[in-house]
């Protein structure tokens, strides 16, 4: 590559050839955009501030040039001004330089510009060369790995992986962001107050199906990570089931009525690590039909029970609710199949069940250490993904075992296993609770079948818990901490709201 000097103008040649004589194509590239923003920079520093959000040295083609952007915007940033004679120095023994024609190069880059107005064109037109170029990179390693098949890495993990090659690509093609005036967030702001004003008293945001918790919360907010955490058996997976099927079932429901533009329901992606598609669907129709799970597990169903299940089947079947039962799956694979039904289904709502089989985007490590490190990785990715795809992204997560050391063994967020940045990544964290499974595991001897007063004490006791569990709202950005009670029935996995099945023998409404 050769670069002339005619007049005031510098000619870089082959710059725009799409195939040299010899029959190749070289990369896009835009030597002349290069060239006139550098020198637009050299003569007024302020055309910098123009390309400063956006444009890096690695995007320009020709290294000198990148080598020149840097040393430039690094002397602007100092409050330094920044032309051919400051330069000079860091470049008076670049051999690179001296292949265009030394330090002088950079006199006639100041020399050869008209204008300054431009250099944000000029900025973009760079960037878009570069984006050019890494697209075709992409492409030859997506063609390359195809080739280079392994038993260790099926297919679709490689279509994975090149739908996050270019969703990064896609990222950084993106206009920059920054700082905006208090206006434009002020805009923001009203648009979501007036779209709640005109909701008329429904939820703007997705509603969990338990109206205690979603006057706690105001509803699942978009962009927000939910983090459901407990000890085993508590119910972390059958609330986020619950949760799940309800917003589906309310978006169904919703869908073309009057009033839907505000729907409190959401197309769902269930991310079951943890079961199987088939146990997620057979606790939903345990649910819905009122057929304790264990029948449906030992088939020991009766005709009346095989009426109410068939026609549950038929009621759900159509709920936009989507389970992925992938084992190990790691965030990046979530947002690209996220990311993908949003584009194809639209999408509302993401459930992960749960966050500690999650592997990694840079394989397993070792060592406690080194866990909670991918943990907080996780979690800052996840919160990441919610704010790009601008849904709700709830997270189950297990309990350490610091609660069951305690007499009260309500859990805390310091108890948060392999916590890292759980905690402080969350919009908000929901710690579950069921007095009864502790209790029931102290139910004191009886002696000869007889009823001792011991015994007595603590069957008053379980009859208060009965069916009641406990949400420690432990963390919310929107709004107040505090305890929601709910109703639980353990025959059926099901939550409720207390007050309206605690004291009802008919099943309640899904």
């Amino acid at each position: 590559m050769t670069v002339e000097a005619r007049g005031n103008n510098l000619i870089a040649f082959g710059d725009r050839a799409p195939a040299t004589a010899a029959g190749y194509r070289e990369q896009p590239h835009n030597l002349e955009a290069e060239q006139a923003l550098l020198g637009a920079i050299l003569v007024n520093n302020e055309a910098a501030h123009q390309v400063a959000g956006f444009l890096a040295p690695q995007h320009f083609f020709q290294p000198v040039h990148g080598r020149i952007f840097e040393h430039a915007m690094k002397m602007i940033e100092r409050s330094q001004y920044a032309n051919p004679v400051t330069l000079k120095s860091f470049f008076a023994r670049d051999d690179a330089l001296a292949e265009v024609g030394g330090a002088s190069y950079l006199d006639r880059l100041a020399a050869s510009v008209v204008s300054v107005v431009n250099a944000e064109a000029y900025g973009r037109a760079i960037h878009d060369c570069f984006l050019r170029r890494e697209l075709i990179t992409v492409g030859e390693t997506i063609v390359a790995t195809a080739y280079d098949s392994t038993l260790d890495e099926p297919a679709t993990h490689q279509i994975e992986n090149a739908e996050q090659s270019l969703f990064h690509l896609a990222e950084d093609g993106r206009p920059e962001g920054g700082l905006q005036v208090f206006r434009e967030s002020l805009l923001a702001a009203i648009t979501s107050i007036e779209a709640a004003y005109k909701a008329d008293g429904r939820l703007v945001g997705v509603s969990t199906g338990l109206h205690d918790l979603d006057k706690k919360l105001g509803g699942l907010h978009r962009s927000d990570l939910i983090v459901i955490a407990g000890r085993p058996s508590m119910g972390k997976t059958a609330l986020a089931t619950n949760i799940a099927f309800s917003a589906a079932k309310s978006f169904k429901a919703a869908s073309g009525q009057p009033g839907s533009e505000y729907p409190e329901g959401a197309v769902v992606a269930f991310f079951s690590l943890e079961m199987s598609a088939e146990q997620i669907a057979s606790r939903i129709l345990s649910d819905v039909a009122r057929i304790p799970s264990q029948k449906l597990l030992t088939a020991s169903l009766g005709t009346d029970d095989f009426l109410r299940f068939t026609q549950a089947s038929i009621e759900i079947e159509t709920a936009p609710l989507w389970i992925d039962d992938t084992p190990a799956l790691s965030v990046p694979a979530i947002w690209t199949r996220a990311r993908r039904l949003k584009r194809q289904q639209g999408l509302g709502l993401i459930v992960v069940d749960y966050l500690q089989l999650m592997r990694p985007a840079g394989g397993r490590g070792s060592g406690s250490e080194n866990r909670v490190q991918e943990i907080s990785e996780i979690t800052r990715s996840l919160k990441a993904m919610a704010k790009d795809l601008e849904v709700p992204v709830i997270a189950l997560s297990q309990l350490s075992r610091a609660p069951e050391m305690r007499e009260d063994k309500r859990p805390m967020l310091s108890d948060l296993r392999e916590s890292g940045s759980i905690e402080q990544d969350a919009d908000v964290v929901l710690l579950l609770y069921r007095e009864e499974y502790y209790l029931e595991r102290r139910q004191p001897p009886q002696h000869g079948g007889e009823q001792t007063e011991e015994h007595r004490k603590w069957q008053e006791e379980m009859e208060k818990v009965h069916s009641i569990a406990e949400v420690i709202i432990g963390k919310q950005r929107h709004g107040p901490t505090g305890t929601v009670s709910l109703h639980f029935d353990a025959e059926f996995t099901h939550f409720g709201n207390l007050e309206r099945e605690r004291f009802s023998s008919a099943p309640p409404p899904f």
